[in-house]
């Protein structure tokens, strides 16, 4: 069997209020390969937010190991853990998260700003990245200027712009109506089609049908872990 993208390894998260421990998640392991699309899903408590902190390495754990592309990022600093998230994982969220004082092109080419990368060379690549999410007209247009949609497709193109090993997108269609959301999930899909590993955390049923395997959580435990033998398919939006 190929190599995981993903392995964690008894997970644990704990926080601490005074004296008293607050465990989220208690002893989390699976695997997630190259190219699955998978749904994290789970209730309010249930612990998938942390989680999905831990696997974007915004947060470490408390215990347990998590092995991310060969790199145990477990216990590393947060300066290397930056420089991970940066390099491996692409990020989208709900809120979009993009800057106001800067074009679409602008957003996407950000991370490659930090990463070092020429300025002409990040043209050509954010200009790449806003075709294949259909922006390609708007990509000099600033977020006040673009519909919701339009502001995730270009949250979308940010998260691929570095070719991470994952995109990680966090409740993605939280924020837009269904026709926008089927439009979100429509490219999402094309993104795995591509070859790329997707990775879901959201509570919509409706949106975790799009999903190949769906994991669901539960006081901070996997309930259940289950390949998806229909999943949702989205005829091309015009």
């Amino acid at each position: 069997m190929a190599a995981s993208i993903l392995h964690l390894e008894n997970i644990t998260k704990s926080y601490y209020l005074g004296k008293h421990e607050l465990q989220v998640l208690k002893g989390i392991s699976m695997d997630i390969f190259k190219n699955e699309y998978v749904a994290l899903m789970g209730p309010s408590g249930s612990g998938k937010s942390t989680l999905m902190n831990i696997l974007g390495c915004l947060d470490s754990p408390t215990g347990g190991k998590y092995v991310l592309n060969g790199n145990d990022v477990s216990r590393m600093p947060d300066d290397d853990l930056a420089a991970v998230r940066n390099k491996e994982i692409g990020f989208v969220f709900q809120q979009f998260n993009l800057l106001p004082r800067l074009t679409a092109a602008e957003n996407v080419a950000l991370p490659l700003v930090y990463a070092g990368v020429s300025k002409k060379e990040r043209a050509e690549r954010a200009a790449a990245v806003l075709t294949k999410v259909r922006l390609d007209d708007r990509m000099h247009h600033k977020p006040n200027e673009l519909s919701g949609g339009q502001c995730q497709r270009v949250a979308i193109a940010r998260a691929l712009i570095n070719n991470p090993s994952i995109i990680l997108a966090d409740e993605p269609t939280g924020n837009l109506d269904s026709k926008t959301s089927h439009e979100i999930m429509e490219i999402l899909g094309k993104i795995h089609d591509e070859g790329n590993t997707v990775v879901l955390v959201t509570h919509e049923e409706d949106i975790s049908s799009f999903a190949h395997r769906v994991i669901r959580l539960k006081d901070g435990m996997i309930e259940t872990d289950k390949i998806n033998p229909n999943p949702s398919v989205i005829a091309t939006v015009v």
